[in-house]
């Protein structure tokens, strides 16, 4: 049995249909907040419980009979993650897990200027200490292309702040590869870096983006503050644009810069591309 959580969201609920793919839908469970949304999963054969971060005895529940366990990391930014995030750990051993995989971020090491670096790094050495085999998966930046970059098809301009070499992956292939270490027989202890082959800059992304528009998008670097300023502007409230900020900081200082093979090895062929998914978003 493969327990998965955050099942209804856009990673989690991705993995499971990669999983099915791969494995027998009775050896699949999902732990959600709301049954109701996972009742497409249910249909297909999946179990389905009831079951958070906040609520301990019903994440035991959820998680009994399970080998595996996918703890799906949170982004509340309002919310004490790591108890959280320790509740999942503690619950999954309760239930006699025999190894507990989370979904890490690439770069979490100390010193990272990304604010949510801390959590993982903390939860990671929960997991150290939890007494189960265990498997962070650092997986590298896969948010939506124009979150990074800004409205670049309507202006022209890649107007952001300083930023670094990022090896920027698919959500999609990340589920998948996410998968295919849960139904596969390769274990892998500790962390492990899920990012493309290759690091590339915003002023890659111009060059790109030129190409597939026909037209010159330019690369401006935005000052710090005026950056922010421009996002409360916006509408953005100003304590999340300075989350964001810490992002390109953290990019910007080389955190993200390092790029490895292993995504690639698990899908069986390369990682779609930064040029693949603009040319998606262009098309």
């Amino acid at each position: 049995m493969i327990v998965v959580t955050g099942a209804t969201g856009g990673l989690g609920g991705t993995t499971v249909e990669h999983l099915l793919k791969r494995v027998p839908a009775d050896r699949i469970g999902v732990s959600v907040r709301d049954t109701a949304k996972a009742q497409h999963l249910a249909d297909r054969g999946v179990r389905v419980r009831q079951g958070s971060y906040e609520d301990p005895a019903a994440l035991r529940d959820s998680f009994a009979g399970a080998e595996q366990v996918l703890l799906v990391s949170g982004n509340d930014p309002a919310a004490d993650m790591v108890a959280l995030h320790r509740n999942g750990i503690e619950a999954a051993v309760a239930a006699g897990a025999r190894r507990i995989l989370y979904t890490s971020q690439h770069g979490a090491v100390p010193g990272n200027p990304y604010r949510p670096s801390d959590i993982h790094i903390a939860t990671e050495a929960i997991l150290a200490d939890s007494g189960v085999a265990w498997t962070a998966l650092r997986n590298a930046a896969y948010g939506p292309i124009d979150q990074m970059l800004g409205p670049w098809q309507r202006t022209g301009v890649i107007a952001q702040p300083a930023d670094g070499p990022v090896p920027y992956t698919d959500r999609d292939d990340i589920a998948e590869a996410t998968a295919v270490v849960l139904a596969g027989d390769r274990s892998f202890d500790g962390p492990v870096d899920l990012t493309a082959p290759t690091a590339v800059t915003f002023d890659d992304f111009a060059k790109i983006a030129s190409d597939l528009a026909g037209r010159t998008i330019e690369r401006v670097v935005a000052d710090d503050e005026r950056w922010i300023a421009d996002q409360i502007a916006r509408g953005v409230p100003e304590q999340l644009a300075r989350f964001f900020l810490t992002w390109y900081q953290a990019a910007h200082a080389g955190y993200f810069a390092e790029a490895g093979p292993l995504l690639a090895d698990l899908l069986g062929r390369e990682p779609r591309t930064v040029a693949d998914r603009l040319a998606a978003e262009t098309a």
